[in-house]
């Protein structure tokens, strides 16, 4: 997966240790998304990158799921948000997302169609990344690996593909610590950043995706 300098940005930036969590009963709460937009236009503490368009985003509340909705059309561009996370404390991940509409033709595996309607990145201290994506094409469980040096390794895993789950909520969770140790072969470092994104350009298409409920816990 291709990754824009605005990832290495994040990474360089929130190993100065800022905190973006808050504290549960058993986990970190991420985002849940009910605080609403600050001043700027942004969910708190959040901070919005373009790449490519203008990001077209917003805050929707379906039942009692409060989600961040992202919509592309040939965009790219995320949200993204400074974390200091311990995963040997806190080793799983647990979002919600839906997908309601795909890029057409996107797949991770060619960099001419590397587009999808939702990753979901955590970024580690040593500047290691692990990228959960749910793409148009690239079968469930493909892996991905990414080096832009002297900077970025980045590893993306497939975690959802095509249409089948489209259209409704889909709850994940994933052992970022196990997936770490697989992925890069090594114990991880401290979580020092979070981001959220769509893209669609390189297809010339668009996608839209919602997320929601993003938390680090211990079981």
């Amino acid at each position: 997966m291709r990754i824009s300098g605005l990832t290495r940005g994040l990474v360089i930036c929130m190993v100065l240790g800022w905190f973006g969590v808050v504290s549960a009963t058993h986990g970190l709460v991420v985002a849940d998304f009910s605080a609403g937009l600050g001043m700027d236009g942004v969910p708190q503490g959040w901070e919005v990158k373009e790449k490519e368009g203008k990001a077209d985003f917003s805050l929707v509340k379906e039942g009692v799921i409060h989600a961040l909705r992202l919509r592309s059309e040939g965009t790219s561009f995320s949200l993204q948000k400074p974390l200091n996370v311990d995963p040997r404390r806190f080793p799983v991940l647990s979002w919600k997302w839906k997908v309601t509409k795909l890029p057409e033709g996107g797949d991770v595996r060619k960099s001419n169609t590397d587009d999808q309607a939702a990753q979901l990145f955590i970024a580690f201290s040593n500047s290691n990344v692990i990228s959960y994506i749910w793409d148009t094409n690239a079968p469930q469980g493909v892996v991905e690996g990414t080096w832009l040096p002297p900077f970025l390794s980045i590893k993306t895993l497939v975690v959802r593909s095509g249409h089948e789950d489209a259209g409704k909520w889909v709850t994940e969770s994933r052992n970022a610590h196990a997936d770490y140790r697989h992925l890069f072969g090594s114990e991880p470092p401290r979580i020092a950043g979070i981001r959220l994104q769509i893209n669609s350009q390189h297809t010339e298409s668009s996608g839209e995706s919602y997320f929601a409920d993003v938390v680090f816990t211990n079981q």
